[in-house]
């Protein structure tokens, strides 16, 4: 009994802090995501007060926020729009690995960590957190915006990127043959594969099988199934957060909207939780030590992120602010690292401390990113400009209504 005392008056404490932090972010007109992490930080391990009782649950809660977060997104699009994007993305998705991956690998090596900790730390710094961003593009309005299907389609080719490379880490730091490792990877790319494809072929089939004029009925169904194949995938060593975006991507019409309107309130209570889980994770005191490669290497992968996003808005026919709107979105990291770093940390245990530093700095720049890049590029654009003596002023303004890019 007086566990489960603590435990409520733990979660009550948490819930009820979460909603003031989310309240005073709204006044600033700020994301509440930092908020949440430096709380969790403040009271994990380490920290002023830590929260044993409430521990397993926030953990539990926490993998929920992100299945939630990546559902929701699914939402937002159908089967065929996922893989038209797919098709014309593919070229970002090598940018984005050849621009991201490489500074962490490079690290490794640099740091005299050896090969297998270079392969880890590159995967630490390629893949962008899919919770974190949906919740700033949620947080920000933009998912109606023409670049966010761009931003999506980057996220979606790195969740499902790590079908591939999460086996090949797992076989690497095992020190596992060729042929362990092989089979490993066809298990994950078949999971995938099969379940994409009952979203391109038998999605409406799935939406009538879930369908109910009754509210309680339609959420218990469409979260059941979201947690049971986001389970199903994970134990076949495919992300279960994939899981839970083909989910989404599978329903279609009245239950996609239906569903989305039950689950919003869920989402946004489990995702806050997930960043709170994050912070209490993460012992203050490991994190001096690594702090000055953690920046530098976070500062080098800030500016390659919204490279990544400026590139692929602009192959897509994105114009002026779409693409520094992009760019920004990409930055934060969090989820993928931290369980990259998890996995690493039994062959090289300072990954974890500097993996921890990177993505706390990463998920606290990622939402400042994604509100200020665009009128920060502007405002640099234009300094020139300003500095032109009086004689040319007048030509100048004449011309800038043509020649500044009309945001999309």
């Amino acid at each position: 009994m007086h566990n489960t005392t603590a435990l409520l008056i733990e979660l009550g404490a948490i819930i009820l802090g979460l909603g003031l932090l989310g309240r005073v972010a709204g006044r600033v007109g700020f994301s509440p995501i930092p908020l949440y992490l430096l709380a969790g930080l403040a009271f994990g391990h380490g920290g002023i007060l830590s929260l044993q009782a409430s521990e397993e649950f926030v953990a539990i809660g926490a993998e929920i926020g992100v299945i939630l977060l990546l559902l929701m997104l699914g939402l937002e699009y159908s089967a065929s729009e996922l893989v038209t994007n797919l098709k014309t993305q593919y070229p970002s998705g090598a940018v984005d690995f050849a621009l991201n991956a490489v500074p962490g690998a490079a690290a490794a090596l640099l740091l005299g960590w050896g090969p297998v900790a270079a392969v880890a730390l590159a995967g630490v710094t390629w893949i962008s957190s899919s919770g974190v961003i949906a919740k700033v593009l949620g947080d920000l309005r933009r998912l109606g915006n023409r670049e966010t299907p761009v931003v999506l389609g980057v996220l979606v080719i790195e969740d499902l990127a790590m079908a591939v490379y999460l086996p090949i880490l797992t076989a690497v730091l095992a020190g596992a043959g060729l042929a362990g490792g092989a089979a490993t990877l066809l298990i994950s790319l078949g999971t995938v594969g099969a379940v994409l494809y009952v979203a391109l072929r038998h999605g409406r089939l799935i939406s009538r099988a879930v369908s109910s004029d009754n509210a309680e009925m339609l959420l218990l169904a469409v979260l059941g199934l979201t947690l049971l194949v986001a389970g199903i995938a994970q134990e076949l060593q495919v992300s279960a957060a994939v899981g839970a975006f083909l989910v989404g991507i599978a329903l279609s019409g009245e239950v996609a909207e239906g569903a989305a309107t039950l689950l919003t309130p869920l989402r946004d209570l489990f995702a806050a939780v997930f960043f709170v889980f994050f912070g209490l994770s993460t012992d203050p005191a490991d994190i001096p030590p690594v702090l000055v490669p953690a920046l530098l290497l976070a500062l080098a992968t800030t500016l390659t992120k919204i490279a990544t996003g400026w590139y692929a808005a602009r192959r897509a026919g994105i114009r002026g602010g779409g693409r520094w709107r992009a760019g920004g979105a990409l930055v934060a990291r969090g989820e993928f690292s931290i369980v990259i770093a998890g996995l690493a940390v039994g062959v090289e245990p300072r990954i974890g401390p500097l993996a921890t530093a990177y993505v706390l700095i990463l998920v606290v720049i990622g939402p400042l990113t994604a509100r200020y890049t665009e009128p920060l590029a502007h405002r640099l654009r234009r300094r020139p400009k300003s500095a032109t003596p009086a004689a040319h002023a007048a030509p100048a303004a004449a011309e800038s209504p043509a020649t500044v890019p009309v945001d999309a």
